[in-house]
């Protein structure tokens, strides 16, 4: 499995759906999920987001959003509406019994007659651990992504559907949700270029791709920088320089960051011992692990684990 899809492998969209909002000015929309993430599409209109840090962004028709949580933040018509009288919404779609259908919100409903209006996609994803936090360092506290005018008339049409409740609709709208994530952090890390994270660098590089699906793949081995350029079918001196150019750290540091991020998922999220971890993660006995994990992490496995806990 490739870095970006076992990332994203714990963060999925469930249940967590405003399958289409149309909003008449002014208006505020409060996103109080406490969700890793926040999709927002514009249809139709737009919009100025009002982030945690004071920051804003504005964002138009055609514009994909993903905000980065868990904080709450706001969209609204215009800043100013937060000051003056305004229509108010909340979105909070992860407590208990919460309605987040779109004809369920006051007033946020199906529809496309208001000229003026503006159309609105919006998925909270949910985590299954602890997986997701290497994506979440990776990315800004929001980024935006221009979609084709082809894309958005499907999204919509999609949306419509789901708005109906006809069988199916909430799964086919989760699954919509997905891969619109996927494509749209996609589209972000190849615009990117020097600000993407080295990993998803090195998977374009035809030099490097090979070895890091292959240590992803097989996590578990014994991997050393002959063993990797072996992979990528060069000698150990070029695989180590153009590894430490484009990715910012030599390979076996790598290796190390990736096997304590997953070691620490393991930690948080399973009922697997020091050792099984250990083993999974590519080291031979629990005892060089844990001094491994302790100079990276600063505390000890079982300490981590607890504090997680």
């Amino acid at each position: 499995m490739d870095p970006l899809s076992s990332l994203l492998s714990g963060i999925r969209a469930e249940g967590s759906v405003v399958s289409h909002a149309v909003l008449t000015a002014p208006w505020v929309i409060t996103f109080a999920d406490d969700a890793p993430l926040t999709l927002v599409s514009v249809l139709r209109g737009g919009g100025t987001l009002l982030l945690p840090d004071g920051s804003e962004r504005t964002v138009g028709a055609g514009d994909t959003a993903v905000v980065r949580g868990p904080a709450p933040f706001r969209l609204a018509d215009e800043a100013a509406s937060v000051q003056r009288p305004h229509t108010p919404y909340e979105i909070n779609c992860f407590t208990e019994d919460a309605a987040c259908a779109g004809e369920e919100l006051d007033g946020i409903h199906w529809g496309s007659g208001r000229d003026g209006a503006t159309a609105l996609i919006v998925g909270a994803y949910r985590a299954s651990g602890h997986r997701h936090e290497r994506l979440l360092r990776a990315l800004p506290p929001v980024l935006v992504v221009a979609e084709d005018a082809d894309v958005c008339a499907w999204l919509e049409s999609s949306a419509a559907d789901a708005a109906r409740l006809s069988a199916g609709s909430q799964a086919l709208m989760d699954r919509l949700l997905d891969w619109s994530l996927v494509c749209t952090l996609r589209t972000w890390f190849d615009r990117a270029g020097a600000d993407a994270p080295g990993w998803y660098r090195g998977l374009a590089d035809p030099v490097l791709a090979p070895a890091l699906h292959a240590f992803h793949r097989r996590p578990g081995e014994s991997w050393t920088v002959a063993s990797l350029a072996a992979e990528a079918g060069v000698s150990r001196a070029l695989f180590a320089r153009r590894f430490t150019e484009l990715m910012g750290r030599p390979p076996l540091a790598y290796l190390t960051e990736c096997r304590m991020d997953d070691a620490g998922a393991l930690l948080a999220d399973t009922d697997l011992s020091i050792a099984q971890i250990a083993k999974t993660v590519g080291y031979a006995d629990a005892f060089g692990f844990s001094a491994a994990f302790k100079r990276h992490r600063g505390v000890s496995p079982s300490t981590f684990r607890t504090t997680a806990a």
